[in-house]
């Protein structure tokens, strides 16, 4: 007989709600073995300027809880989320085309980036954002290479213009340090224990 999942245990009785439209947060929050409902509401993906790195992550998790904010009521618990690749002091957002992507990627070939991930937990009562870090190195790309993925994989959705688990990721990761699942989109080892401690 197996053991019960400790987390979804003690999570009975409470609504966990996913405000993300994203398919990768949804998977790994599935394969915790967590039931979850999704609720996505648009935001305008704006920060202010002089936010860098996790601050903007963070910023951006906040953010997109705020449309939620009356219609929480006692045992829900909202995720949002929000990925930033930064590099040399810069945040590189979504591509708006292939063209955009094709600067993207190019300004990250060969060298380390950072990948940011915040995720804010929403209740009634109370608000705490974690943030989780992974540093990547890419191999150097061909342009070539770089234009066979966009057009094969149309990675205008992610930050950074790229997936790791995708055709990219699979062949050109040289080195990374820490979290994979952070540059995925959700920093799960984080996501677990803090629902643990918002339960305990």
């Amino acid at each position: 007989m197996i053991e019960p999942n400790p987390l979804a245990q003690k999570l009975e009785g409470y609504q966990l709600i996913l405000g993300s439209g994203s398919p990768r947060r949804r998977m790994y929050l599935k394969a915790l073995g967590l039931p979850f409902t999704v609720q996505k509401k648009e935001v305008d993906e704006i920060y202010p300027n002089h936010l860098q790195g996790e601050k903007i992550a963070e910023y951006l998790a906040e953010l997109k809880a705020g449309p939620f904010e009356n219609q929480l009521v006692d045992k829900d618990i909202l995720i949002t989320a929000d990925t930033v690749v930064w590099h040399k002091k810069t945040s590189l957002a979504k591509a708006n085309g292939p063209k955009d992507a094709l600067e993207m990627l190019q300004r990250l070939s060969g060298d380390w980036h950072q990948v940011i991930t915040a995720v804010c937990f929403t209740t009634k009562h109370a608000q705490q954002t974690i943030s989780e870090t992974t540093q990547v190195k890419f191999m150097d790309f061909s342009e070539a290479e770089l234009n066979h993925y966009i057009q094969a994989d149309k990675p205008y959705d992610k930050a950074g213009a790229y997936g790791i688990q995708e055709w990219l990721g699979n062949i050109g990761i040289s080195e990374i340090k820490g979290s994979y699942t952070n540059v995925v989109g959700l920093p799960t080892h984080l996501v677990y224990k803090t629902l643990m401690d918002m339960v305990s």
